[in-house]
């Protein structure tokens, strides 16, 4: 079997995923505080091969092994992460959109990742979930929610009702009808968040958030009657899907072409013998 044949293959494939990942972003162009995800290609460790077999000695059948060589079968897509740029700031005009203008964060010193800013919302299971989409509505009882009805909660990690569209925000997301401020939490390595759908980011140790509400390490402002866009750089994103094409399109080739050469050795050969 040509080695060959694995190499394209695994090509094909990553950049496949590519593609869907980059077809995914640009679906969500227009969804508030979408974050868009950026892979990571990796090579394969390379492969040492071993032909197995048996001689004979003394009468007995003894197994051996003997060194083919060493394979490298191409690259694949180890993980997507998000890119958490700040999108662009887009006036609605509506109270209950709120934008989440992130100023000074700290930077992780083992990893020198970043911090970023989220507001904190619990979904129906009682679980905490970070967003930045701060397109929000209002549910039957008067509280602050997401589009995808969690609740949007407060500096004691409470709901906020509101109860009516009528209510103001400052920039530290205090909202006197309620007498409660929306609360900001920092995550000091955001690349440890894990994308759930729906704007929403998980984090399986709580503990890593750390609260941006008077925090002297962090600045911050909450616009309300605006809303972040997604990061999403359209041209961008189509000159990469066009590039994954192509790489998809010359891993393709190759591929028919060592299926050509053993289709002619299998063919041709068996008929000369």
């Amino acid at each position: 079997m040509f080695r060959g044949f694995y190499t394209a293959a695994s090509g094909m494939i990553s950049q496949q995923r590519r593609q869907d990942m980059l077809t995914n972003n640009l679906a969500n162009a227009n969804t508030p505080g979408y974050k868009a995800d950026q892979a990571s290609l990796r090579a394969f460790p390379q492969m040492l091969l071993s032909r197995l077999g048996e001689t004979n000695i003394a009468g007995n059948s003894v197994p051996t092994k003997k060194q083919v060589g060493t394979l490298a079968t191409a690259v694949y897509m180890q993980e997507m992460t998000p890119k958490f740029r700040q999108g662009d700031i887009q006036e609605t005009g509506n109270r209950l959109d709120v934008a989440l203008l992130q100023g000074a964060v700290p930077t992780d010193e083992e990893t020198g990742a970043q911090g970023s800013l989220f507001f904190t919302v619990r979904n129906e299971a009682g679980e905490l979930r970070m967003t930045r989409n701060g397109n929000f509505s209002l549910d039957a009882n008067g509280n602050l929610v997401t589009s995808n009805g969690d609740f949007v909660l407060d500096t004691n990690g409470n709901p906020i009702q509101v109860d009516s569209t009528d209510f103001t925000m400052d920039t530290n997301g205090f909202i006197p009808q309620a007498n409660a401020q929306v609360n900001v939490a920092l995550v000091e390595n955001p690349n440890l968040l894990e994308k759930e759908g729906n704007g929403l980011f998980r984090l399986e140790n709580e503990e890593a958030l750390v609260a941006a509400n008077g925090n002297p390490e962090v600045s911050y402002q909450l616009k309300q009657g605006f809303v972040e866009r997604s990061n999403v750089d359209v041209e961008q994103t189509m000159v990469e899907m066009l590039n994954a094409y192509r790489t998809f399109e010359a891993n393709q080739k190759v591929l028919q072409a060592y299926d050509r050469t053993m289709e002619k050795s299998s063919n041709e050969i068996g008929r000369l013998g």
